[in-house]
């Protein structure tokens, strides 16, 4: 397997993209049995070419892609300007299928495994897969909750596509064709095999708590007390520096897994805190909540983000033949967030080693958490290509 990773910025979309295909392809035999394309939205007027574009100077058997409000790749992060990036495979043993999916024909949720599967268009028992979806024309949520339904045990990554601020003003390639809507993926299996890293970014405060009232996204009761109350005691406990960083940056986490003890910042799903209403003394939230669950708040900042990636990327164990990565990152990060360019990109290199990476900033990223797959935001999920039959690396 081998795997590489370019980056152009010029503006003009046939020269940058003429420039990626020469580099990936250099010393290499044959066309790849896929590239990657993520171009930033200065190249939105071209959106429609790109895919034949590259296959006429690459050759690619197979393509995936789609636009980024920032673009990741050759182990560098352009935000704010145009660039475009290619990532490309070659993969002995291994078996690719892309596939167009729209939300108009997207199964119901209580329909079977099989119906899911057939409407991807897969039935190998456990790929693992590549997802990019358009935000506005495609429940994205519905989307990987029906995946998991029909794929378990499948490891699934990928993030929305973004640049545009409207519907069908993003792009979403495979094979030939450019998409406004739906979602496009790829399904792998063989000799290959995708280790997710998700880092979400928050460091806990406070303890871990049971949810002892609640009704849908509202919590009600934690440890048998009003939840505004448990808010007020926790936030009047905090330094003045973590007081003042919970006036806007004040997440709730919940642990998937009711058996789990011990648990740590990375197995908590982060969600964001709605609203609150202080006559009820409840609070609302970005999830469902079911009662006993357990919830701990959490504090997001440029240090804690920071320390949870190094954290998560360092127990990767890429020794088990790690050959090539996709990163997508919410827009939130990057230059805003860390206040340097690269600070994901370089943190990986550092942590993994100098694989081809390449990706997009994201509209919202799609990663495991504790096993089942979730749209996340403010996060940076990575998905390493590695052969199905090396050592599997630690998933963090």
């Amino acid at each position: 397997m081998e795997w590489a990773s370019a980056l152009s910025e010029n503006t003009d979309a046939a020269k940058a993209v003429a420039e990626c295909a020469r580099a990936v392809a250099d010393g290499k035999s044959g066309p790849p049995d896929i590239a990657f394309l993520f171009p930033s939205a200065h190249h939105a007027e071209s959106y429609e070419n790109l895919p034949q574009l590259l296959y006429k100077e690459l050759g690619q058997k197979h393509l995936l892609g789609c636009s980024g409000g920032g673009i990741i790749g050759a182990g560098k992060e352009v935000e704010r300007k145009a660039a475009l990036s290619v990532v490309a495979g070659w993969l002995p043993g291994a078996e690719v299928r892309p596939f167009h999916v729209t939300q108009e024909t997207m199964p119901s949720p209580d329909a079977s495994p099989r119906a899911w599967r057939e409407w991807v268009g897969v039935s190998e028992a456990r790929p693992d897969f590549l997802l990019l979806s358009e935000p506005f024309s495609l429940d994205p949520e519905e989307f990987v909750q029906g995946l998991d339904y029909a794929f378990p045990k499948s490891v699934k990554v990928g993030g929305l596509a973004s640049g545009g601020s409207e519907p069908e003003a993003n792009a979403l390639f495979i094979e030939g064709r450019c998409h406004r809507r739906g979602a496009v993926g790829a399904a792998f299996w063989g000799d290959i095999a995708i280790d997710p890293i998700v880092t979400q970014g928050c460091r806990p405060i406070g303890i871990p708590m049971q949810v002892t009232a609640c009704e849908k996204n509202v919590i009600v009761e934690l440890d048998g007390k009003r939840t505004v109350r448990v808010m007020e005691e926790l936030l009047h406990a905090l330094g003045d520096d973590d007081k003042k960083l919970a006036r806007n940056s004040l997440f709730i986490g919940l642990l998937g897994d009711p058996m789990k003890t011990n648990a740590g910042g990375g197995d908590y799903l982060i969600r964001n805190l709605i609203g609150i209403d202080p006559d009820k003394g409840v609070l609302a939230i970005g999830a469902m909540v079911r009662p006993g669950q357990t919830v701990q708040f959490h504090l997001r900042d440029r240090k804690a983000s920071a320390a949870d990636l190094d954290s998560r990327l360092a127990r990767y164990d890429a020794k088990g033949g790690a050959a090539g990565a996709v990163l997508f990152s919410c827009l939130g990060r990057g230059q805003g967030l860390y206040r340097k360019s690269n600070h994901d990109s370089d943190a990986f290199r550092a942590k993994v080693g100098p694989l081809p990476i390449g990706g997009i900033f994201c509209n919202g990223e799609i990663g495991p958490v504790d096993g089942t797959t979730y749209l996340h935001g403010y996060t940076s999920c990575f998905g390493i290509f590695r052969p199905a039959g090396a050592d599997k690396g630690k998933e963090a």
